[in-house]
């Protein structure tokens, strides 16, 4: 199924090489799955695909996403082989218990060797994911679980430690991302049968000071509400999302923007691999209107230390936007959530705990 499927990703590249205007990528990245265990011959395919339709910017950072428990030399090696320059490893915690909890197959000291592996390699440019937000009754030992204050107390301690493990290995970006419970999964499955309690909001925002004050005082930069690093290592990939600039996603489940409009993928690989055996793009579309543009942009670009520009948001709806958000804005200024300087409108620290809430509120409708 993988050759397939792989086989399936080259014909829609060939398909979509007109998706994109400028035909000189300045970043590539393998995500979603498990990107990591292509092989030689897969990589080569998807490649040489891909060469056909574009030119590569002198610079261009080419990321694959990776488990600890995907990192080998070998793999290591094969992916510079062909261009790789930088990884994104789901770490996820630094905690055996916190990772049993997650259902995690590699274990705290796996993942602290597949950086320093990664690093001795020379992938200097490199990136991990952690997760905070994990209940404490659901981790602590037994032992520890005696009060309510113990069980936060411990907890945080824990969620320091990780934090510091990732500074002491030097990893120039992280990224993190509070616990989510979806509807269809495992954990969806146990909180509706209360074997596990429901994410604690106070508990997620002491947590996530915590990340914030961390990683602050080791010279990281939060750039993005989940994204942080040192000396201007930003993740040109993802930043290029939040800028709104165009992209092409190719695979089950990809998404793609032109400015214009959206594309979205079916996520079923039989469905996608039989689309494309026929010569189609197995995709829906949606064309953008103005006031969809505009709030895309201000869900986006609020999360950012580069915010919304008004002037750009004035280009796309005239005065409309201003005119229908003028008490939102004023209440979001004058509560210190939202600052604005030189028509540049950016989120204050204590307003990124409420970023997704203030975004909406500035959405049109």
């Amino acid at each position: 199924m993988k050759t397939t499927v792989v086989e399936a990703i080259c014909r829609e590249i060939d398909l979509q090489a007109n998706y994109l205007k400028n035909k000189r990528l300045e970043t590539i990245y393998f995500g979603g799955g498990t990107p990591s265990l292509l092989n030689m011959n897969e990589l080569y395919d998807i490649f040489e695909t891909i060469k056909k339709h574009y030119t590569f910017a002198d610079e261009i950072e080419i990321t694959m996403e990776a488990n600890p428990d995907d990192i080998t030399r070998d793999r290591l090696a094969i992916l510079q082989r062909f261009g790789f320059n930088r990884l994104s490893i789901g770490i996820q915690s630094f905690d055996d218990n916190h990772l049993k909890y997650l259902n995690r197959i590699h274990t705290s000291q796996h993942a602290e060797d597949c950086v320093r592996l990664a690093q001795e390699m020379g992938f200097e440019n490199l990136t991990i994911d952690l997760i905070y937000g994990i209940h404490p009754l659901l981790t602590l030992p037994k032992k520890l679980q005696k009060t309510q204050s113990e069980f936060t107390l411990g907890i945080h301690q824990i969620w320091q430690r990780d934090l510091e493990k990732a500074i002491m290995l030097n990893v120039p970006h992280i990224s993190s991302y509070c616990l989510t419970i979806e509807p269809k999964t495992v954990f969806g499955k146990w909180l509706q049968i209360n074997k596990i309690p429901p994410i604690d909001e106070e508990f997620a925002s002491q947590q996530f000071d915590i990340l914030v004050n961390t990683l602050a005082e080791s010279g990281y930069e939060q750039y993005e509400i989940s994204n942080f690093c040192r000396d201007n290592r930003y993740s040109r990939h993802n930043t290029s999302y939040w800028k709104r600039h165009e992209y092409l996603g190719v695979g089950p489940s990809a998404h793609s923007f032109n400015g214009e409009s959206r594309q979205f993928n079916v996520s079923n690989n039989p469905a996608y691999i039989k689309a494309l055996t026929l010569g189609q793009v197995p995709a829906d579309y949606e064309i953008l209107t103005p006031e969809e543009k505009v709030n895309d942009y201000i869900m986006t670009g609020l999360r950012t230390k580069w915010g919304c520009d008004l002037t750009e948001i004035e280009k796309m709806v005239g005065q409309k936007w201003l005119k229908s958000n003028e008490e939102v804005l004023r209440q979001n200024l004058s509560q210190n959530f939202l600052k604005l300087d030189n028509q540049l409108l950016t989120l204050t620290q204590k307003g990124k705990l409420f970023a997704d809430r203030i975004a909406s509120d500035l959405f049109l409708v």
